[in-house]
């Protein structure tokens, strides 16, 4: 008994050393033989007088537990391990979480258009800062209130409706514009733009709004400008149409009340060169002769300028016109005229564009005849006709190696009654040019000029394009 009592003392006896707390310990720390679960042989106990056999059992219980130890400590470290790589890994989490809140926060803040959303009851439970811009009102202050509380009166059915029925699902989102009252007092357009969103079952809306007051002033502006512009073209098209019975009052007046003295004229001068026919002198027979011709000169005016006041009124009808056939014609009829004229005509051939028939003759004949008359005085005269292609333009040319101007005073060629070279040198009205430009001028083309006094001619023209080279 006493033997026993002693192994027991000694497997159980405290140590008289001091001990950590076991809260700081890891389990691994903890060997059997400290927690007294090693099993001490009662003989092994007893035996007084062979004290190495109780202490080499001890130290066969220790190194037993080796194992044991170490392998408690590796799981403990393990734990641990786990344990911090847990709590590193939720704090990065929560890290990124609150960056992304941030940037999330600091674009929805960035922007110029409010953000919003409401609940189901269409208050609002979301309002970036650029509500409080826009209408004036704080955040914290509008959350909880409806949007339809900051409409316009006029506005509210119509608007509330729409909303509703987006929010309900009846309608795949909503877009509409209305007025805001702000907290001013001044009014803004605003465009909504809402589609219905679910959270936890409840609906609600959300979406942005958008301030276009400025838009709205400017359409405003421009339909203002529009109404008075189209009153101005009102306006303008009954003075046009008073011009236009003027000028038909004109023109029966020249064609009537102006022939009809220069018909008289013309007889009378007739007649008294037929009843003085031996008695004139040589000096009023020419006065005579010069009556007669500023009577002829003065009709060709007057048929002229009742030809080129029509050229506004005459309808433009367009068609593929043969102009290569159109100046052959003109040349024969030319040649006819004067048949002792020895003078080399040049005529692209197949030369077509899509234009007015009438008119072109006019522009050919014009032009033609202006080559023919300043060439006259050359001893090799020589008219020239072709087309040019510039990308997909076509430019006509006609060019003649007569007398030339002088490109100093090109900007008066196509005026009417303008005239570079005197009526002694070459005859004409002043009024062929002028007629060109304008024919060319309805066919939206342009017509140009170059020369050097002596050098011929060229004249250009185009048929589709309003812009013209210089020079």
């Amino acid at each position: 008994m006493v033997r026993t009592s002693r192994a027991l003392v000694f497997s159980s006896e405290p140590s008289s050393r001091p001990q950590a707390e076991p809260s700081k310990l890891p389990p691994a720390a903890l060997s059997p033989a400290m927690l007294g679960i090693v099993p001490i042989p009662a003989a092994a106990a007893g035996t007084q007088g062979e004290p190495w056999l109780a202490g080499a059992i001890v130290l066969a219980a220790l190194i037993l537990a080796v194992p044991v130890t170490l392998q408690l400590w590796r799981k403990w470290q393990a734990e641990r391990s786990f344990q911090r790589a847990d709590d590193a890994a939720r704090q990065a989490a929560e890290r990124a979480l609150r960056e992304s809140q941030a940037r999330y926060r600091e674009v929805v803040e960035s922007v110029n258009e409010v953000i919003f959303r409401t609940d189901a009851e269409g208050r609002f439970n979301f309002l970036n800062t650029a509500w409080q811009t826009i209408s004036g009102y704080t955040v914290a202050e509008s959350l909880g209130q409806k949007l339809c509380a900051y409409l316009h009166p006029d506005d509210i059915a119509k608007v509330c409706e729409q909303l509703g029925e987006a929010a309900a699902g009846a309608r795949d989102g909503c877009q509409c514009e209305f007025r805001l009252r702000t907290r001013s007092g001044e009014i803004r357009w605003i465009e909504a733009t809402a589609r219905a969103v679910r959270d936890g079952g409840s609906a609600g809306l959300a979406g942005t709004l958008d301030d276009i007051s400025a838009r709205k002033i400017a359409e405003l502006t421009l339909r203002n400008l529009n109404q008075e512009l189209e009153f101005r073209v009102r306006v303008r098209t009954a003075e046009l149409e008073n011009a236009n019975r003027e000028l038909e009052a004109f023109s029966y007046s020249v064609s009537h009340d102006l022939r009809a003295p220069l018909r008289a004229i013309d007889g009378f001068a007739r007649i008294l060169e037929e009843e003085l026919e031996g008695t004139l002198t040589p000096s009023a027979r020419a006065h005579l002769e010069r009556i007669r011709k500023a009577t002829e000169r003065m009709a060709r005016l007057i048929d002229d300028l009742l030809n080129l006041a029509h050229l506004t009124r005459q309808p433009l009808t367009r068609e593929t016109v043969d102009l290569s056939a159109l100046a052959a014609q003109i040349i024969d009829e030319l040649r006819a005229e004067q048949p002792e004229r020895q003078i080399t005509v040049d005529i692209q051939p197949q030369m077509q564009a899509l234009a007015d028939r009438n008119l072109m003759r006019i522009v050919l004949d014009n032009l033609l005849r202006n080559a023919w008359k300043f060439s006259a005085r050359q001893p090799q005269a020589r008219i020239n006709f072709w087309v040019e292609h510039d990308r997909d333009r076509k430019i006509y040319c006609v060019r003649d190696n007569g007398a030339g101007f002088d490109m100093a005073y090109a900007a008066n060629l196509f005026r009417p009654f303008h005239r570079l070279h005197s009526e002694q040198d070459f005859a004409g009205t002043g009024i062929g040019l002028a007629t060109v430009q304008r024919i060319i001028a309805r066919h939206g083309g342009a017509v140009w000029a170059r020369s050097r006094p002596g050098e011929g001619a060229q004249f250009f023209f185009t048929l589709d394009s309003p812009e013209a080279p210089g020079p």
